[in-house]
């Protein structure tokens, strides 16, 4: 990290200390803030929020630049440490070229914390060991940047194919009664359900120059993981969230249920402090101490979260103190998806659970494959990008709740 990003992240810090000093000072003086107070505390939040924006900026520059640097210094015969990510690199570029002995298709296999179950075949098909890591990690990190579910912890299965897949699950379980002596005891069995999970496809064509791929050198990869993750994980994101589960995955805001219902406020739509704490308390221990547990919420709909106060005046949104972690509510990660409902009268716009119990079907690998021949009279390359999946609340009792504005 270099210096610039070390201070505007000691800056941020500091200025996350002038608001809470500010609000821990009214709570022990047990009062509202003053006007000028009132004034300080907006101007902090927002320079928060443009410190955000920065810290972000010059964190994907210096990548940008280390990229660069890279491409560079193997351009000008400078002999490098050749590492894995480096080596796949050279392996993604010589492939998007058509180079002679490249295949014509290449399958992306996710790298980090999947779970393969034994309900999945895991042979590997041909050539899977030469599967390109690094161009699937830009990949997956553009859709988990535009979905907020994924950051929230799902479980994730990977299949390789992409029949249903039917998970079992109780919807009731034993109880037990008092008896008297000698009398006979009660049965009592659980009973069991099944989740099913199908697969639906989603894709993108991506037409690119020749000139492109053969003069930008390692930027085409960027350039072409953004606009494909984005275009796949937009929609694949969206679904995830308010999917209807017909011809797409049933989004967890479709079958969770509604936690708590907002009393009248100001502002239509908008939760009280007390309304946030009675969703939180809806969900039931197990889920609400899990680690998965967490808030999301829209962009907008978190900027007033960010302006309540408890009834100390103290702030229920603490911001995070690492960066790339998730800021606070009332104690709990808090996540942005744009995807959520925005918030309105009797409108679903925030849901607090245990997104474990969301589970997310892969179907194998991210599929992405090139075409010289599909625009030939226009010496333009195809790429196709190809991604199938599904999405269930498996435990639809309580596992996530949701906060729904008031009716007036």
């Amino acid at each position: 990290m270099s210096e610039v990003a070390k201070k505007l992240r000691d800056r941020r810090l500091n200025v996350w200390n002038e608001a809470k000093a500010i609000a821990d000072r009214a709570a022990e003086e047990n009062r509202a803030f003053s006007a000028e107070e009132q004034g300080t505390w907006e101007a902090l939040n927002g320079e928060l929020d443009q410190l955000d924006t920065r810290i972000k900026a010059v964190l994907d520059q210096e990548k940008r630049s280390k990229d660069a640097d890279a491409a560079f210094d193997a351009l000008a015969g400078k002999k490098v440490e050749k590492r894995g990510n480096d080596q796949v690199d050279t392996e993604v570029r010589s492939w998007l070229r058509g180079d002679p002995g490249q295949g014509r298709h290449l399958d992306l296999r996710p790298a980090g914390p999947v779970n393969f179950r034994t309900l999945s075949t895991l042979t590997t098909g041909a050539g899977g060991n030469l599967t390109p890591t690094d161009f699937y990690d830009r990949l997956i990190a553009h859709l988990i940047e535009v979905s907020g579910v994924m950051q929230c912890g799902p479980t994730v299965l990977n299949t390789n194919g992409g029949e249903t897949l039917q998970i079992p699950k109780t919807t009731a379980h034993s109880s037990a009664t008092s008896a008297t002596q000698a009398s006979p005891l009660v049965t009592s069995d659980p009973t069991f359900g099944l989740a099913t999970l199908a697969a639906f496809k989603y894709g993108i064509l991506l037409k690119v120059s020749r000139e492109l791929i053969d003069d930008s050198g390692v930027d085409v990869i960027g350039y072409l993981a953004m606009q494909a993750g984005r275009a796949l994980g937009n929609k694949f994101g969206a679904d995830l969230v308010t999917g209807a589960g017909t011809t797409q995955p049933t989004g967890f805001m479709t079958s969770a249920t509604v936690g708590v219902t907002g009393t009248t406020t100001g502002k239509t739509g908008a939760p009280q402090y007390s309304d946030l704490v009675d969703l939180e308390y809806s969900v039931i221990a197990p889920y609400r101490q899990s680690r998965s547990c967490y808030w999301i919420a829209r962009d907008a709909t978190i900027g007033g979260l960010r302006k309540i106060l408890d009834s100390q005046n103290r702030p229920i949104w603490e911001p995070s103190m690492v960066l790339g972690a998730p800021d606070l509510l009332l104690g709990k990660p808090l996540v942005a998806d744009p995807f959520m409902p925005a918030t309105a009268t009797g409108a679903k716009s925030i849901a607090f659970g245990d997104f474990s119990q969301y589970f997310v079907r892969m179907v194998g690998p991210v599929r992405f494959e090139r075409s010289d021949d599909f625009a030939f009279d226009s010496d333009l390359i195809t790429f196709r990008a190809v991604l199938r999946g599904d999405g269930i609340l498996v435990d639809q009792t309580g596992a996530i709740k949701t906060f729904q504005g008031p009716t007036t």
